[in-house]
Order: C-alpha cells, then structure tokens, then sequence
C-alpha cells in the first residue's frame, strides 16, 4: 500500500492528561529498534502491563491477521512505535505507563464520514422509524441547512463530531463534502475538512443540486468543471453516489474521471439501495473503496476479490434504516478486503461510534469479532491507501486504543458500553 499523506492533529482533540505519561524529551535507550526518521532528542514511553495487544501483524504474537500478543507491552518514541512484543522482553524507556491488564487494539481508522453539514434530520428518522422507507431525496433537508450554516457553525459541528469520534477510539478519519452542492458550499466545506484532516473528499457528486433538478447534465458539467477546479486543491479523494435517484454509471464514470485528471483518486458509493454498475466501475477505476456494497452480484464479489478495491460496509446506515444487512461472510469467504465504518451523517447513519458498527457487524453482517476488530482498524486503513496507521508495528503512527477490558472481544460482547478508558494519537495521549 501506499501511505497517504501525514494528517494533521485535529484542531478539536482534547488537551492531553496532564497526568498521562507522555514520550516528549529524550531517545530511547535501545538504539537499534528505533527509526532513523527520529531525533535522538525524543522521550519514549512504555506501555507495559497490556493483557492483549492488537498489532495487525501477521508475524508477531499468534501468527493470526490480528497478530495478537498476549501480556504485552508497547514502546512509543515521538509519534511513533518503535517496539512492541513480550512486555518481559521490553526495553528501558525514559517514562511508563501501566495498562493494568487492558487490552490495546490500533486506534480507529474511520474511512466513510459526512461531518460538514449543518442542522439535524431528527423528524425524518422518527417517520422512518414507524415506517416509512429511506430514499436519497432526504439529503436536500441537509443541503439547505448546510448552504444557510455560517463557517463558524459548520466548523463547530465539525469540532463537536470529532471530540465525539476520538473520544470512542478513532484516531484517523475520513470526511467529504456533499452537503453544499453549488461552487462556494462545496468549497468551503472542503476547507474546513481539511483543517482537521488530510483525508478530505470531494462529493459533490452527492445528489443533483435541487437548481438543476431539470438538467442533470447541466449538473454533471459543474461539478466536473468549475465546482472540481475549486476543489481538487482541497481533496485527496472524489466520491460519486452511484445509485437510482442520484448519479447512474455513465455519469458517475465521467465525474470520477474528471477527479482523476486532477489528481483525485476515486472512492464510490456503491451498490447500496439497489444492484447497480458502482462496484464494478470502483474496479474498473481502481478506486481505493467501494462503499456501502449491500446488493452484489456474484460477478461484483468475484471483481472486488481480483482487485485492491476495499469494500466498505457501514452498519450504522442498514441499523438507521432498517435496510438489508451487506453479507460480510460472503465478502470475506471470497477474499474481499473488508473495512468498517460510521458513515457518520445526519440522515442515515448518525453515529460517530466505531465500536457500535464493530458490534452490529459482528451480531447481524456474519464477522467474527477479529475481523471485524481488523476492518474497523488495518481494513480501514487500506481503504485509505495507507499503511502507516491500523496497526500497531514498528514505523506506524503511534494511535493506540485502551480498552477498560481484557480482550478486543468485548468490542461486540459489550455492545453499548464506553469501553474506551485511554487513547494515543500520534504518541500524544488525548483521552
């Protein structure tokens, strides 16, 4: 994989434990393990005392995907790892601290979110809720309150979701634009992303603004013309809604091509309310994920299984709309590289929780609690082209995850209850 860019803390992380050890001052002793990218005048710090650690690294601890070592410990030095295995065998380190049993897993790579929007959809939920189905036209209702939200609002919302989402565990996150859908909302609403995080994408491919609900063409042209010309500078990413009501496969291919000249790399909504060609043009385009992926062909599976495109499922979204589960088993049975995200928006799935999906795929999409631990974590992280977070090994990011449990198993066996007694971005503890 190829690592993406390094995002920047977000603005909204909380201010470190002042009691928390940190690794701030002074290199660690043990010269070998330690990267040459890391000044020798950097501190590091050992979390021993871990009963299960979750490294996603084959070649350590049970020889299994999560590479799971038991009594374990961790060196952090800077914003790095730069040791992990027997905690018996840890090296001396400037500063300590004890997991009192807890188990560790890498800190959350959330991969799928919508967190520049403004205002709520509360009514239409309760209307769904007793019974009427979900369709894309509910989208609009966010569009509006987006386009009349000062950049203070959508900036505080933004910060408001990510204190949310950091404080369950989730240290690497993806956000998109989508709520804007005119030159100026999408623009700005990449802007403000991309304070926060590197991993920005452009959607305004959401829907057809409401403007140009008679010319959809008309559409199509300004969101691969001006609308990307003001955008591509703010994205890594472009994203298209591929589905009945939004985007069909020729206008989809066209807007992702577009991102493609301009340097955005293609991510799809796929699949998600109907069978339809977004799984194959995610393959097709070599996209980094295909998205939602609830109604698949045997040809759709065999594609993502012959290719590098991640399928990304997003519980949250079938638990807010009582729609059909997307079959993990049959993804992974296949060998499908599966991740797991919030797809944290107001209208279909609005939760900021990776554990909570981690347990609704477990308990209703067919996964084990390991793998599904895994695409909530490296699964996630190979949705994002990256390899330097979602697992814990030397020369990865530093973002680890304290659970106030023994196991990575009471991820799904404690569904509900705030598991997260501690987490480490970037080797600074924020929680």
């Amino acid at each position: 994989m190829t690592p993406g860019r390094t995002p920047a803390r977000p603005a909204s992380a909380p201010e470190p434990d002042p009691t928390a050890d940190q690794a701030t001052k002074d290199a660690m002793s043990n010269a070998t393990t330690v990267s040459p990218a890391h000044s020798a005048s950097t501190a590091s710090t050992l979390i021993t005392n871990i009963a299960a650690l979750v490294t996603n690294d084959p070649s350590s601890g049970d020889g299994s995907p999560l590479g799971l070592v038991q009594d374990a410990a961790v060196v952090i030095e800077g914003d790095r790892v730069v040791w992990t295995g027997d905690q018996s065998k840890a090296p001396a380190t400037d500063n300590r601290v004890d997991a009192e049993g807890r188990a560790v897993v890498p800190g959350f790579v959330d991969s799928h979110s919508h967190l520049v929007f403004a205002g709520d959809r509360t009514q239409e939920f309760n209307a769904r809720m007793s019974g009427r189905p979900y369709g894309a036209g509910g989208i609009r209702t966010t569009v509006a309150a987006t386009r009349a939200a000062s950049d203070e609002e959508l900036e505080a919302n933004v910060t408001r979701y990510l204190r949310e989402a950091l404080r369950q565990g989730t240290t690497t996150f993806e956000t998109k634009s989508g709520y804007g859908l005119t030159v100026e909302d999408e623009a700005r609403a990449l802007r403000i992303a991309a304070a926060h995080t590197d991993e920005v994408t452009y959607l305004g491919a959401h829907i057809v603004a409401p403007e140009f609900a008679e010319d959809p063409a008309g559409y199509v042209a300004l969101v691969t013309g001006e609308m990307l010309d003001a955008c591509a500078p703010h994205a890594r990413w472009i994203d298209v809604f591929c589905e009945k009501g939004a985007f069909d496969g020729d206008q989809a291919r066209a807007i992702l091509t577009a991102g493609k000249a301009k340097g955005l790399h293609p991510r799809i909504h796929a699949n998600q309310l109907s069978y339809g060609p977004g799984v194959q043009l995610a393959v097709e385009l070599d996209a980094a994920s295909a998205d939602h992926c609830t109604h698949l062909t045997d040809a759709d599976v065999d594609a993502l299984a012959g290719s590098r495109t991640v399928a990304t499922l997003l519980p949250g979204a079938e638990f807010s709309t009582r729609a059909e589960w997307p079959d993990a088993r049959r993804l992974l049975d296949a060998g499908v590289t599966v991740a797991l995200s919030t797809d944290c928006n107001p209208g279909s799935s609005f939760t900021s929780s990776v554990p909570f999906c981690v347990a609704l795929a477990v308990r209703d999409m067919g996964m084990t609690p390991d793998e599904a631990v895994w695409s909530a974590t490296a699964g996630g992280a190979a949705a994002l082209r990256r390899d330097d977070v979602g697992r814990l090994t030397p020369g990865a990011y530093a973002d680890l995850t304290l659970l106030d449990a023994p196991s990575h198993v009471h991820l799904a066996y404690r569904p509900g209850v705030p598991l997260v007694s501690g987490v480490w971005r970037r080797g600074e503890r924020v929680v």
